[in-house]
C-alpha cells in the first residue's frame, strides 16, 4: 500500500508544496480550513537558540561535502522532525501560507542576477534547513532573521529562536523579462525541488532520491538539511547549489549546476552513502499528477477535457528504441518496470500544448513543463520504474518515475550518479513519428450504441518519416498484446495531421492487467514510429 502525496493550493495556482512530508493521506478540505492564529503561551519559556552545523574550516568544495555525507553515514540517523517551537508546528495551512519572505531582504539582492528567498518553518514543514552563502570559497551561514518575514495575521507572544533555520529556499532570476525577477526554482519539502523554463508554470517535481516508493511497508523521505549556494557574478552565468541529504537509510552529497533558459537545465552530480539495505532505491526520481484525459476518461462530469501535469512517460533505451507510455489514473496501484541497460534518457512529458485541450484558466496545464532525465556515463543495468497511484482528484501527486539499478542497494556501499535535468515546454524530439494522442472509448462502430463489453483504442501517430510519405504508401501496424486478445488493427491516413490513425478493440476488462505495444513500420520492416506501450485494466 502506498499513500497520496498532497498538493496544496497556493495563490491562484496549484502548487505541490507538501510532497513527501507525511506518510498519511490528508484531506484537501482539512488542509484548506482556516483557524484562528495560534499564540505561544506567555508563561512558557522562550525556545533555546538553534545552532546550525558549523561550516567547513577551510574552503568549501564538493569534495568536502562528499566527506561530510560519508561521515554522517557512519553515524546513527538523528531525526529532525519536531525541532521547531510548538507555536510554529501548530500553524494551519492558511496561517503558514500567510508568512511571506520580504523581497527586500533577499540574499544577493543587487549583487547578482540571481536572488535567493526563503520559506519559513511551520505547519507540515518541521524539518529545519540551514543555508550557507559561498563566496570566494568561504561558506558563511545565512542567519535566520524574523524581521525578514511578513507574518501576516499571525502573532507570537515570545520571540522565535535565533538560528531557527528555514523550511526551504527559492531562486529568482530574469527568466522571461530582463527587468523582472521571476521564480526560477524552489527546494521545499524533503528532497523535492521544481524548476521552470521560459514561459512555464510550476508543475511536476524532481527530488534527490526515492526510497521504498510503492512498497507495502511505506516510503521513506530523506531530506535536504543543508544548502550551500554560490553567488554567480553575471547574467547567463550558471548557479551552483550544493545540498546535503540525510535520512534513516542513507546520506548524500548533491551538486546542482543550474542554467536558466527556454529549457532550464540542471546538471546533477550525486554521491550516496547507504546506512541500511534498501529494497527499492529510486534514482533521478520524478513526481507528477495525472487525473484524467482522453486515454483514461473521468467517470464524473468535468468540463475540462484533461487534467494532468504530465501526459506520458517517454524513454530512450540503451538499444536506441523510443518508447511512449501514456499515463493513467488506475483503479488500483499500478507498477511497471521497463528493463534496460545504459539508458539514454527518460522523462515525464506534457506533449499536448493547446489551451483548449485543457480549458483551465487557473491551473494552465498547457504551460506545465516536461522534465527529461539525460544520464551521464554508463548507468549499467536496471529499469525505469513507473508507479501510478489512484487519485480522486487533482490535488494529489500520484505519478512517480525513477531509475532502479539492477544491483541491490546494500548497507555500507556508495553510489555515484550524474545526469542532466531539462525543464521546459519542449521535450526531446525522437527522429520518428510520435504518438500525439491515445483515446479510449466504447467498442464497436463509432456513432452507434457502444458495446458494453469492449473498448476501442485510437492512436494518432504524427511527424517523423510519416510526414514525408504519400497517403497511399503502405504502413504496417505491429501490434503486440500480452494477456489479452484484440481485434485486428485498422490503419488510416489522417489528412489533418499528415500522420496515421490506428484503431482496434479489446475486452472492457480482464482479471489481470494486460500489456500492449504498437509501432509502425514500412513494408520492408523499417521502423517509422516510436513504440506505444500501454497497460490495460478496468477503467
Amino acid at each position: 500500500m502506498t499513500t497520496y502525496i498532497p498538493r496544496l493550493l497556493g495563490g491562484i495556482s496549484r502548487r505541490a508544496l507538501l510532497c513527501g512530508l507525511t506518510a498519511t493521506a490528508l484531506a484537501p478540505s482539512a488542509l484548506a480550513a482556516a483557524t484562528p492564529a495560534p499564540r505561544m503561551d506567555a508563561a512558557a519559556a522562550p525556545p533555546a537558540k538553534v545552532t546550525p552545523p558549523a561550516p567547513p574550516a577551510g574552503p568549501f568544495s564538493y569534495d568536502w561535502l562528499v566527506d561530510e555525507a560519508r561521515r554522517l553515514a557512519a553515524e546513527a540517523f538523528q531525526p529532525h522532525d519536531g525541532d521547531i517551537p510548538d507555536v510554529l508546528a501548530d500553524l494551519g495551512y492558511d496561517q503558514h501560507r500567510d508568512i511571506r519572505y520580504r523581497p527586500d531582504h533577499a540574499l544577493w539582492r543587487g549583487a547578482s542576477p540571481y536572488e535567493v528567498q526563503f520559506f519559513h518553518l511551520g505547519s507540515y514543514f518541521d524539518r529545519p534547513v540551514h543555508v550557507y552563502d559561498v563566496t570566494s570559497g568561504a561558506a558563511e551561514p545565512v542567519a535566520y532573521d524574523p524581521g525578514a518575514f511578513d507574518l501576516g495575521r499571525n502573532r507570537f507572544d515570545k520571540p522565535l529562536p535565533e538560528g531557527l533555520g528555514f523550511a526551504g529556499l527559492r531562486v529568482h532570476y530574469p527568466l522571461n523579462d530582463p527587468e523582472v525577477l521571476d521564480e526560477l526554482l524552489t527546494f521545499l519539502g524533503a528532497s523535492y525541488f521544481r524548476a521552470l523554463g521560459r514561459g512555464n508554470r510550476y508543475g511536476l517535481s524532481s527530488r534527490g532520491v526515492a526510497v521504498g516508493t510503492g512498497l507495502p511497508e511505506g516510503e521513506e523521505f530523506p531530506a535536504f538539511t543543508r544548502f550551500y549556494v554560490a553567488r554567480p557574478t553575471g547574467r547567463g552565468k550558471p548557479l551552483m547549489i550544493h545540498a546535503l541529504l540525510d535520512g534513516p537509510s542513507l546520506t548524500g552529497a548533491f551538486r546542482f549546476d543550474v542554467r536558466p533558459g527556454a529549457a532550464t537545465t540542471m546538471e546533477v552530480t550525486a554521491r550516496l552513502f547507504l546506512r541500511e539495505d534498501i529494497k527499492r532505491l529510486g534514482l533521478a526520481p520524478l513526481t507528477s499528477m495525472f487525473e484524467h484525459g482522453p486515454g483514461d476518461p473521468k467517470d464524473g462530469a468535468d468540463y475540462r477535457p484533461r487534467v494532468h501535469d504530465s501526459q506520458g512517460l517517454l524513454m530512450h533505451t540503451g538499444s536506441g528504441e523510443w518508447v511512449w507510455r501514456p499515463l493513467r489514473n488506475p483503479s488500483t496501484l499500478a507498477l511497471s518496470a521497463f528493463q534496460d541497460g545504459a539508458p539514454k534518457g527518460f522523462g515525464l512529458m506534457q506533449r499536448v500544448r493547446r489551451f483548449d485541450d485543457y480549458e483551465d484558466l487557473e491551473a494552465r496545464y498547457d504551460l506545465r513543463p516536461s522534465l527529461w532525465v539525460e544520464p551521464k556515463g554508463d548507468w549499467g543495468k536496471g529499469a525505469v520504474t513507473l508507479i501510478e497511484i489512484p487519485t480522486p482528484d487533482e490535488t494529489h501527486d500520484n505519478i512517480v518515475a525513477f531509475w532502479t539499478p539492477e544491483k541491490p542497494a546494500k548497507a555500507g556501499e556508495d553510489v555515484t550518479l550524474r545526469y542532466v535535468l531539462h525543464w521546459g515546454l519542449e521535450g526531446p524530439k525522437p527522429p520518428l513519428a510520435t504518438v500525439r494522442e491515445t483515446r479510449v472509448g466504447a467498442g464497436g462502430v463509432p456513432g452507434q450504441r457502444g458495446e458494453a463489453d469492449s473498448r476501442k483504442i485510437v492512436l494518432d501517430f504524427v511527424g517523423g518519416p510519416l510526414a514525408e510519405l504519400p497517403p497511399e504508401s503502405e504502413v504496417i501496424v505491429a501490434l503486440e498484446a500480452s494477456g489479452i486478445e484484440t481485434s485486428r488493427p485498422v490503419i488510416q491516413h489522417n489528412p489533418v495531421t499528415g500522420g496515421r490513425r490506428v484503431f482496434f478493440d479489446l475486452p472492457a476488462a480482464g482479471e489481470t492487467p494486460a500489456e500492449l505495444r504498437c509501432r509502425l513500420t514500412d513494408a520492408d520492416g523499417t521502423v517509422l514510429s516510436e513504440t506505444w506501450s500501454f497497460q490495460w485494466s478496468r477503467l
